[in-house]
């Protein structure tokens, strides 16, 4: 059995979509919400899932990354991704006034 490769165990994937006329009018024109949602990129935010037909569960962190059914979310509590299925949510709120800075995998809020 082979040990991983420690340089590959915190490699982090990034991904650079270049959006132009020939792109989903889903991720393009705001009206739709991941379209929206691109536009919040970097932003902190809580988000709300329904999950059955009563439960609401919240999860904070910055947005990461927004797909056409999926969104990224990177949790304020330990630094991990959360993959979210865009078609559960039902609230987000976006924070306008507090401004974040990563420290030792922490982030400070102003």
């Amino acid at each position: 059995m082979t040990e991983p490769n420690s340089k590959n165990l915190n490699k982090r994937e990034t991904r650079e979509i270049t959006l132009d006329q020939n792109s989903p009018e889903i991720l393009t024109n705001p009206i739709y919400t991941p379209a929206f949602l691109r536009e919040q990129i970097g932003k902190l935010m809580r988000i709300e899932f329904l999950i059955g037909t009563n439960n609401l569960i919240d999860r904070i962190g910055i947005l990461q990354d927004v797909g056409a059914s999926y969104i990224l979310l990177r949790s304020v509590e330990n630094d991990s991704l959360v993959y979210c299925d865009i078609y559960s949510i039902k609230f987000i709120t976006i924070s306008t006034t507090g401004m974040y800075a990563r420290n030792s995998y922490r982030y400070n809020y102003y």
